[in-house]
């Protein structure tokens, strides 16, 4: 039985989500780009028009003609006003064309906002000298970029670095200067404007946000079920302690009854034994498991005892019908943990017992639970090894969740409360060491070593 499987369709959902969202994001972004480009590319040529037109002597020529035209007429006095008029109306349209070409296109940021060159066959960007009018012996010269900051053209090093980038981003645009016998060709250079570089990097942007929110919100999600599966826990081992106190009280008794009764007979008395031993160590745990939720009692103890102690205790409960199991064990671990002994012990029969369940169905011919302890610098590690089915690789990172479980009817709960017991009150990790299918599993156990004057109260 696994309650929680829909967790894991939970996060491949955001994931998925999250990947078409992003390759949507950069497709649109790409196609938005290239609509941006291309107004750009239109702006561009239409100032390189601007520069070719104003670049025409006939244009010039033209106007000197008319001007001299219309001197010269007025002098004679046969000619009509109205053909002089005429003359002038067409010298002032033409100067209007001028205006759109002077003013309205190459006047900067009036239409180009993007970073642009003009540039001679050699790639060499066109100098425009002129006389300082505060200083007549100095010449200032300036250089035929546009929409290009100062400091980033006042070396030539980065004027040929820029223009090797802009000439990379895009492809040029040719102007053609002078008449048909005598022409010389310049290009228009130009990069990307801060538009556009933006909309480029948006999508990353707007990814990494979306992932942040999405995470802050998973990891919100996560952070309420861990207090509510916490409120859940606590609630659920006081009720339980609540309810074994009655009749734990009775069981004790009933053994002192039947010590009464049985006092002469050795065999009785044994048994009698071990089973106070029994309902005593459930005492301890039912008393603990009503202080869950309290800060935990933690108390510097020797391990190999403990450990020791509960695995004999689980070695005499092993079951005596059918293919017997050999308990292993390899306790080698002279140390002091902090631990609260009734959790600790608890903790290592759940785990003993579930090794002990994995071999239910076994048809291996040895049966074995291996029980091993070291010390390795400040950890102390315990393996619980078992011959039993394995787990399922799919299964591995999902064994310690509330409401896992392999048996039909299992709650799911033995191996997260073991883990929650080991992590939250000893501050240790409990982990599936190795493990595989039909050979068998090895949980782990690492606790911090103290020295022998820690403690913690």
């Amino acid at each position: 039985m696994n309650l929680f499987a829909q967790s894991g369709w939970i996060k491949a959902f955001l994931v998925i989500f999250l990947i078409l969202l992003g390759i949507g994001s950069l497709v649109y972004n790409r196609y938005l780009v290239g609509k941006v480009l291309e107004k750009e590319r239109v702006s561009v040529e239409l100032w390189a028009k601007a520069l070719e037109f104003n670049a025409l002597p006939v244009h010039q020529e033209a106007s000197t003609m008319l001007l001299e035209a219309v001197n010269e007429l007025g002098k004679n006095p046969t000619v009509n006003d109205s053909l002089i008029q005429t003359l002038l109306d067409v010298e002032n349209l033409r100067s209007s064309y001028n205006f759109v070409s002077d003013e309205l296109i190459l006047n900067d940021g009036a239409n180009v906002q993007v970073p642009a060159v003009l540039v001679d066959a050699n790639d060499n960007p066109l100098e425009y000298r002129s006389i300082d009018p505060d200083n007549p012996d100095k010449v200032i010269i300036d250089y035929s970029f546009k929409n290009v900051p100062e400091n980033e053209i006042d070396t030539k090093e980065k004027r040929t670095a820029l223009i090797k980038e802009f000439k990379e981003t895009n492809p040029p645009i040719q102007i053609l200067i002078g008449d048909k016998t005598n022409r010389i060709s310049q290009y228009v250079y130009y990069g990307e404007s801060p538009t556009v570089k933006l909309l480029r990097y948006f999508p990353y942007i707007q990814i990494v946000i979306l992932s942040l929110l999405l995470g802050i919100g998973y990891t919100t999600y996560r952070s309420i079920t861990r207090v509510e599966q916490s409120n859940l826990w606590v609630g659920m081992a006081k009720e339980a302690a609540h309810q074994l106190g009655t009749p734990i009280s009775s069981l004790f008794g009933w053994i002192h009854l039947f010590k009464d009764e049985y006092e002469h007979d050795n065999e009785a008395m044994k048994i009698i034994d071990e089973i106070e031993n029994d309902v005593q160590r459930l005492s301890g745990v039912a008393e603990r498991f009503g202080k869950i939720g309290s800060e935990a009692e933690l108390k510097a103890t020797a391990i190999e005892p403990i450990l020791n102690e509960a695995v004999n205790y689980m070695e005499r409960r092993l079951p005596k019908i059918g293919k017997p199991v050999v308990v292993k064990k390899e306790i080698n671990a002279d140390a002091m943990v902090n631990i609260n002994q009734e959790l600790f012990q608890w903790a290592v029969e759940n785990l003993v017992k579930n090794a002990m369940d994995a071999m239910r169905n076994s048809d291996k011919p040895e049966m074995f639970i291996a029980v091993k302890a070291s010390v390795h610098g400040n950890d102390v590690l315990i393996d619980i090894q078992d011959s039993g089915s394995g787990i399922d690789p799919r299964n591995v990172n999902t064994v310690f969740k509330p409401g896992f479980s392999t048996k039909k009817r299992g709650w799911g709960l033995g191996l997260s409360l073991t883990k929650r017991i080991i992590e939250d009150y000893h501050k240790g990790n409990l982990f599936v060491y190795e493990t595989e299918l039909n050979v068998g599993t090895t949980m782990r156990i690492r606790l911090d070593k103290i020295e022998n004057r820690e403690r913690i109260v």
